[in-house]
């Protein structure tokens, strides 16, 4: 069973994995201290089967875990789009390794012992990271919701419009009116909410909307 400490609910949760419970309850007790919230696991088994990872803004884990190993562990994280900010930590750290942790999208990587304010700072950071990376998906979801309203036509003109095409160009490749692509076009900029080409370009990068085999010179190679 994990050990659970909260001190201030709305404060960001940290999880650890460590199969060490000395390291367990020092690092417990000191992101305690500093107003996290502190869930703490033997096994990343235990972790994983907690439920507890989707609301983790930050993991700590230990690299070298009886029976599994940390670098594995976050590949699975990845494997199961578990998005959370990892912070390794190993006693027996070397560059190789670190290199490895920080390519496969560690947040930080700790070599034991780590100061108070060393660790605290990474968490710190971790949890900086996870509200951007929330409020991005959150606004991803916003434009999901309002490009969910365009009607078919709409979105193939916006396809196009993002990619460069000017109206006359669009209507070519519709077999429509230009007047008709400008009515089509300020529709989907007002459903959108767009204020400029350039937002609605945005936008249609985070939707992979975004008609990539034409530009306004031709079809791209």
């Amino acid at each position: 069973m994990p050990e659970d400490s909260m001190t201030g609910g709305g404060s960001a949760l940290v999880c650890i994995i460590d199969d060490d419970a000395e390291v367990r309850g020092a690092v417990e007790s000191l992101l305690r201290s500093a107003d996290y919230r502190v869930l703490a696991f033997a096994s990343p088994e235990e972790f994983l089967a907690s439920g507890e990872a989707a609301d983790a803004a930050c993991l700590m884990l230990d690299v070298y875990l009886d029976g599994a190993d940390g670098l594995e562990v976050q590949q699975t994280l990845r494997q199961r789009s578990i998005t959370v900010p990892v912070v390794l930590m190993t006693g027996q750290g070397d560059i190789p390794m670190s290199v490895r942790a920080m390519k496969a999208g560690a947040a930080d990587f700790l070599t034991k012992p780590f100061a108070d304010d060393e660790l605290l700072q990474a968490v710190g950071e971790a949890v900086a990271l996870d509200e951007r990376r929330r409020s991005e998906r959150g606004e991803d979801d916003a434009v999901r919701a309002l490009f969910a309203k365009l009607t078919p036509r709409e979105r193939d003109v916006m396809a196009l419009v993002t990619a460069g095409l000017m109206n006359k160009q669009v209507a070519a490749k519709l077999d429509l009116s230009e007047v008709t692509v400008k009515i089509h076009r300020g529709n989907l900029m007002r459903k959108m909410r767009a204020q400029s080409l350039a937002d609605l370009v945005r936008m249609a990068e985070i939707l992979g909307v975004r008609e990539r085999t034409v530009t306004r010179y031709g079809t791209a190679g």
